[in-house]
């Protein structure tokens, strides 16, 4: 998961007003997933584009960030992905990079990744490896994140996204800036959570407010920085919330980094 918006070069975009279209999703979880993942994509890589091929060293302190949740090389979600991408398609050109991968988990260090960008970029050519970044953004983000909501007892679209937005960045273990743990603050803050018969709406502005709060003071030091910058994108989520948009109507026009864009 990575801690800083990278700004990509937008092809089709002429102004700081990008029109995303959301059409033909239905209704339901197919609708509810799509608006994610083009709010994810914005907050990850400035356009409602999924960027499988993306990768960089943003010097957050983790290592290399990748693909369409910013898996990172320091936090073990790029190993899994590779992982994942290994059973898919044995012989790809990233499998020589799984021993580094292992070796550099948990740190800052990117030592004998040398040439993985090239091949990760060259990876993202084949349909397998975006059904890999696929099924561990599943598996790691957004399963969590509906058991989660579930448990809360939080049932809007809009409390959805805030929990499974937050995950991606946050993660979901169980460390002081874990979604988890600021979900558990925000119970305490609020009195109780909607499971037990707490207001929603109240509920998620706590949420809200501990999320953002943990942006600006993480018990990871070493993330403070690139937290701090990317501030942004739970004001992007606030502004959702303050025009009591909580089903997720569009047009939904959120503003991140300076850009607004219009779903």
């Amino acid at each position: 998961m990575s801690v800083l918006r990278r700004t990509v070069l937008l092809a089709a975009c002429g102004s700081l007003v990008l029109q995303a279209c959301v059409g033909g999703l239905g209704s339901g979880e197919a609708r509810q997933v799509a608006i994610e993942d083009k709010i994810v994509s914005i907050f990850e890589n400035s356009t409602p584009l999924i960027q499988y091929a993306f990768i960089g060293n943003l010097n957050d302190g983790r290592g290399y960030t990748a693909g369409r949740a910013g898996f990172t090389s320091g936090t073990g979600d790029m190993l899994e992905v590779v992982k994942e991408y290994q059973s898919l398609a044995s012989d790809n050109v990233l499998v020589k990079h799984l021993p580094a991968l292992l070796l550099v988990n948990g740190s800052a260090s990117v030592a004998g990744l040398e040439g993985l960008p090239q091949d990760w970029a060259l990876a993202a050519g084949d349909a397998r490896f975006a059904a890999a970044q696929d099924a561990v953004n599943d598996r790691l983000y957004r399963k969590p994140a509906r058991k989660l909501a579930a448990k809360l007892g939080l049932r809007l679209p809009f409390s959805k996204l805030a929990i499974y937005e937050a995950g991606i960045q946050h993660g979901h273990g169980q460390d002081y800036d874990s979604v988890n743990k600021i979900a558990e603050r925000a119970t305490t803050a609020a009195r109780g959570a909607p499971s037990g018969g707490m207001d929603e709406k109240r509920w998620l502005l706590e949420f809200l407010s501990e999320r953002r709060n943990d942006l600006l003071h993480p018990a990871d030091r070493a993330t403070a920085a690139g937290w701090a910058a990317s501030v942004s994108r739970a004001d992007a989520i606030q502004s959702i919330y303050d025009s009591a948009n909580f089903m997720l109507e569009q047009p939904i026009t959120i503003t991140v980094y300076g850009d607004t864009f219009t779903l």
